[in-house]
């Protein structure tokens, strides 16, 4: 079945706004919700309609998937208080708020529902996130529609808060001191994430499956941080930090204003590897790209391009 109604949530995000703009690129109907319409402006060239909505509300949310034909839910969080098996915050965004979705899927008739998971995602994890990733996983699974769960590892691309911070700090400071310097992970680049999005939306052989998303290599945290410093140009000496200085860190960051640099709950998260189990999946239709090809365009702002650039210019605008 082809399906052209596309309702997101989240899709003001960083995945988001790449994935509303390869469904414009095909054509599709595209709805977004979001808490203000400020926070989407940044695709308001874009030919789509951004709903002001509380997704946490079951009226609300009904009301905005209505009519779809497919739902995608991109929204999570990284960070929330502590708490066994994982804190208030993240038990709303990746557990209350998917079997939310579900129930409004299967009140409003929409068959297809696509969840962005997390790989490591595990209701046995040794992280808060990781257990609450899973849990949410299992919602959408008891889902009766035509879901399908991507698991990606972490993102990158030109507004990522992952390499983007490694080079931040690198320009403000001589010295990183890094917690888990051996913690594995397989960036994948945004744009890959919304084409294998995009790529299974209409595929009934994706219905009721989970799938794994990475880039071409495995890369430990240390090497990601050196990367960056020898891209901009700012080698920072980097101290490996033993686990007890680790939890004191993180624990610092805990304690001060606005979202910590990294909390004892992310360490928790890399005693797991965050990489692929096997190769990625044929009917995906990527070729993943690697960081080489593409963070030196944007962590040394050598590109002033906006990502809709080449939208606009097909839209005559």
């Amino acid at each position: 079945m082809r399906h052209q109604a596309i309702a997101i949530i989240g899709g003001s995000g960083f995945i988001g706004s790449h994935l509303v703009n390869a469904l414009v690129e095909l054509g599709k109907d595209v709805r977004i919700a979001t808490r203000r319409r400020y926070n989407a402006r940044h695709l308001s060239m874009l030919p789509i309609d951004v709903i002001e909505a509380d997704v946490f509300d079951p009226v609300q949310l009904a009301r905005f998937v209505e009519g779809a034909d497919c739902v995608i839910s991109l929204v999570g969080t990284l960070n929330g208080k502590r708490a066994r098996p994982y804190g208030p915050e993240f038990a709303r965004v990746h557990v209350e708020l998917p079997t939310r979705i579900v129930a409004a899927c299967e009140g409003k008739g929409v068959h297809r529902l696509i969840h962005i998971s997390a790989l490591g995602a595990d209701v046995n994890g040794p992280s808060m996130y990781a257990r609450s990733k899973g849990d949410g996983e299992k919602a959408v699974h008891a889902a009766n529609v035509a879901w399908t769960i991507f698991r990606p590892s972490v993102v990158f691309g030109p507004e990522d808060r992952f390499l983007n911070k490694f080079a931040f700090l690198q320009r403000m400071f001589p010295v990183i001191p890094l917690a888990m310097p051996d913690a594995k992970f397989q960036p994948v680049y945004v744009d890959d994430v919304a084409k294998a999005i995009v790529n299974v939306l209409d595929l009934d052989a994706a219905s009721r499956r989970t799938y794994e998303l990475g880039g071409p290599t495995v890369y430990t945290l240390e090497d990601l941080v050196a990367y960056c410093g020898s891209v901009i140009g700012k080698h920072a000496s980097i101290i490996r930090l033993p686990d007890a200085l680790a939890r004191l860190q993180a624990l610092t960051f805990e304690m001060a204003p606005g979202e910590p640099v990294i909390s004892r709950d992310n360490l928790d998260s890399m005693k797991v590897d965050n990489v692929l189990s096997g190769p990625l999946a044929p009917e995906l239709g990527i070729e993943p790209t690697s960081i080489e090809a593409i963070a030196p365009v944007y962590l040394t702002g050598a590109s002033s391009r906006s990502r809709f650039d080449t939208f606009r210019a097909s839209a005559g605008r």
